[in-house]
């Protein structure tokens, strides 16, 4: 079991060294708009385009990019859905624990608000949770799967 700290090592060293908890450590270090930002993150919205779901701010004009190079529908959504977790802050220091952590989360919570927005509809959300990989390596991304009619 990974703990708080190991995913916040910075909490640790608040109050000369005895830490704080980690509501108290985001009430000090965050703001709204960084609230608001990782909201659209971690409770993602979706457009539809010609029976694509991709994630919002997906144009039609990256959509046609990609059917001119081939490959499936499945081929297509995944790549234009996928996010390398490493790349949610450029170029900071992070650590294959919090890599993982936020992967297994955003898993999760693509898995169900997809279900939510599109109930009639089947997807796979894919997050590559396996150790040692390098940081730009663990990426989420989710496609539609054909639902079997009985």
């Amino acid at each position: 079991m990974v703990s708080d700290s190991d995913l916040i090592p910075d909490a640790k060293l608040w109050n000369n060294g005895r830490g704080i908890d980690l509501e108290s450590w985001i009430a000090m270090n965050g703001n709204y708009d960084l609230a608001v930002g990782y909201s659209l993150l971690f409770w993602p919205e979706f457009v539809e385009i010609d029976d694509y779901v991709l994630r919002q701010g997906s144009t039609e004009a990256n959509l046609r990019e990609w059917e001119k190079r081939g490959g499936g529908r499945k081929a297509i959504e995944a790549v234009i859905n996928h996010i390398h977790i490493a790349d949610i802050h450029y170029g900071a220091s992070v650590s294959e624990v919090q890599l993982r952590h936020l992967g297994r989360a955003l898993q999760a919570i693509y898995q169900q608000k997809l279900a939510a927005d599109y109930p009639e509809r089947a997807f796979e959300v894919h997050f590559n949770d396996e150790p040692g990989l390098d940081s730009i390596d663990y990426e989420l991304t989710f496609f539609q799967v054909p639902t079997v009619i009985e």
